[in-house]
């Protein structure tokens, strides 16, 4: 009699167990960080060790990071001796990212970006929330519509009606200006955005190509990423992964999830506490007959 309660008990417990990890795994799902990495390409050019390029490729870094404290977006030329060491760079956060959020994604591409283009003239890495590039050779205020990443989700069976919300969000997304641009349709979400340093006429050339590239490269993707140089757009819908919607959530709501799910959690706590309790008291009480 003693073993069966001790087995009931702890079944129990680790039931328990289960519940908890499941009901904390569906509060709080995984979610892309700022920092999670996207992509990222460097030039074929190598710098000397210790050279003067070095030098200012390091203060070029320094100077976007410390930018990124006050501004989601900023542009340095970087001066040398002689024309070979002048370095140009800038960076752009995603413009929803909070400013302490901006700094950390920007700090955390400048890191990366060393062992991802050990010694290279040139090096560019895009994160989830931020866009970190610099080369020897300017490019500011170049128009770039090169595809640097294309990623489209599988295709369930998409319906004539769901394609139509797609593209209408896509649409909306095409004709709404700006160097960011938030959109939705139904059950369709949707982001993009340019790098500052184009002008508007370059932006709005940059994400149209870019759109059209989503709908003729992804067909009835449930998602869709498409980055080229300067801008990117993005979509997603029907319970795929939302890379836009960060920006509809108000901090309130988000507050009074975790506050619900922490008391849960202490409840569940409490439970499992009481549970193990009164196992060991009829552990203890077993022994004593």
């Amino acid at each position: 009699m003693e073993k069966t309660t001790a087995r009931q008990i702890l079944q129990l417990f680790k039931i328990s167990l289960h519940v908890v990890f499941l009901f904390f795994f569906f509060i709080f799902p995984a979610h892309s960080s700022p920092d999670t990495f996207l992509y990222g390409g460097c030039s074929q050019i190598k710098y000397a060790p210790n050279s003067p390029y070095q030098s200012n490729v390091n203060s070029l870094l320094t100077s976007l990071v410390n930018s990124a404290t006050y501004s989601s977006y900023n542009k340095y030329t970087i001066m040398g001796s002689s024309s070979p060491d002048i370095v140009y760079g800038l960076y752009q956060c995603r413009a929803d990212l909070a400013m302490p959020d901006c700094a950390t994604c920007v700090a955390q591409a400048a890191t990366k970006l060393g062992p991802l283009c050990p010694q290279t003239c040139g090096g560019a890495i895009q994160l989830e929330g931020c866009f970190v590039k610099y080369d020897n050779a300017s490019f500011i205020g170049v128009e770039d519509k090169t595809v640097a990443m294309k990623k489209c989700g599988p295709s369930d069976g998409y319906s004539a009606d769901e394609m139509s919300h797609r593209d209408a969000m896509l649409a909306s997304l095409n004709g709404a200006g700006g160097a960011y641009r938030v959109g939705g349709s139904e059950d369709v979400e949707g982001v993009a955005q340019c790098v500052g340093d184009l002008s508007t006429g370059q932006c709005q050339d940059c994400v149209s190509e870019a759109i059209r590239r989503l709908k003729s490269e992804c067909g009835g993707a449930v998602f869709g990423d498409m980055f080229l140089a300067k801008c990117y757009a993005r979509y997603s819908t029907r319970g795929a992964q939302i890379y836009a919607n960060q920006h509809h959530e108000s901090s309130d709501h988000s507050e009074s999830e975790k506050t619900f799910a922490i008391i849960i959690g202490l409840l569940a706590g409490v439970a499992l506490l009481i549970i193990f309790l009164t196992f060991l008291r009829r552990l203890s009480g077993g022994k004593g007959k």
